[in-house]
């Protein structure tokens, strides 16, 4: 299966696909019976059928639950904002009061100027760049004037997101600005990888993992923007819509995924207070590598082309020309499978690493560094 970045270069919409290796209902309580509260007789109206209202037959689970969506809406929609690059557009998320605004990496580029429409400005304003992190896909700008009404969003903890969950994504899908969709969270903890820029699709390179998998339509455009909860806080950024190769590239309806809101935080955080990101969480091995192929073409681990000096492989005594083959429990076959795999530890976990060298088979504990 392929994904696409949820972005749309103007004029016109385009789908850009990238391979990705892919690893209970919100109601409203209602009342069944009611008493009359100074004569505690039974209320008449409660004797309706359970899914009337007493204006005599709009279902009140779905009343309650149009005006939670209105809601949300209503307090949510004033921070997700329009990103206008050069050749790129994607949404973004009023991140504090001063005018930052986080988006994805693949939506800014490598541009560092761009137009931002606010939902309180009539005319685009001008932002500048802060800092992108692409190894997450993340970066921030700020707008050089700030707007009346300017409104910060609330961020969740993701941690908290639960696999049923009601959830809407607000953006610019093909460029129409405060467009709303809805769904449900399909699955969390997906680790996901983006191709890098001159691969099928494009993209920042990243492995995002953590990631929050929704039945909301993502589409190009909505890159950058919000996905919400039905408590109006800001639960993931939009990033991957899915593609289906058999299909010839269209788009797998209802998989989209989400950077989720507390990698959001994180990241966007210090990219405010120190200008770039300064502890990524991410952890490393220290080595640059190629995927290898056996006999019959089938990828059977990475090739280590590169050692960094006095990193983790180089303390292990892990060596150019060595092939890695599993990564604690992991076995690899390829660099993204690599990636994978340190996407889900941590800086400064110890972990056993098996390569082989001159056709012998080694494991040694290597302390996993930083990206």
């Amino acid at each position: 299966m392929d994904v696409s970045r949820a972005r749309n270069p103007r004029p016109r919409a385009r789908a850009l696909r990238t391979a990705v290796p892919l690893a209970a209902l919100l109601c409203c309580a209602m009342p069944l019976t009611g008493c009359d509260a100074a004569s505690g007789a039974k209320d008449p109206a409660a004797s309706a059928s359970p899914a009337q209202d007493r204006r005599g037959g709009a279902p009140t689970v779905a009343t309650d639950l149009q005006n939670a969506y209105q809601q949300v809406i209503k307090d949510v929609l004033p921070s997700v904002v329009q990103i206008q690059a050069s050749q790129e557009l994607g949404s973004g998320i009023v991140f504090d009061g001063a005018g930052h605004v986080v988006t994805n990496a693949h939506v800014v580029g490598s541009e560092k100027r761009f137009q931002v429409t606010t939902a309180g400005s009539e005319a685009p304003l001008t932002a500048t760049l802060v800092s992108s992190y692409p190894d997450q896909d993340l970066a921030v700008v700020k707008l050089d004037k700030l707007p009346p009404g300017l409104k910060a969003a609330s961020f969740g903890d993701s941690k908290k997101v639960d696999v049923g969950q009601i959830v809407l994504a607000m953006g610019s899908p093909l460029g129409l600005s405060s467009s709303v969709t809805q769904g449900i969270v399909s699955a969390t903890g997906r680790t996901v990888s983006e191709g890098g820029e001159g691969q099928s699709g494009g993209g920042t390179g990243a492995t995002i993992a953590g990631m929050v998998q929704t039945s909301a339509a993502i589409n190009p455009g909505n890159s950058g923007g919000a996905l919400v909860n039905l408590d109006g806080q800001v639960i993931g950024i939009p990033t991957l819509a899915a593609a289906d190769p058999q299909l010839g590239g269209s788009a797998a309806p209802g998989i989209g995924f989400a950077i989720p809101s507390s990698t959001v935080r994180t990241i966007a955080e210090q990219i405010v207070k120190y200008g770039r990101v300064v502890d990524s969480g991410r952890a490393a091995l220290g080595i640059t590598g190629r995927t290898v192929v056996d006999a019959d073409y089938q990828p059977e681990g990475v090739a280590v082309a590169q050692v960094s000096p006095g990193g983790p492989a180089d303390r292990a005594g892990i060596r150019s020309g060595d092939v890695v083959t599993r990564l604690g429990g992991t076995d690899l076959t390829t660099v993204t499978s690599l990636s994978e795999a340190l996407a889900v530890a941590r800086p400064g976990q110890r972990t056993k690493v098996t390569y082989t060298r001159d056709g012998r088979e080694h494991t040694v504990e290597v302390t996993l560094g930083e990206q």
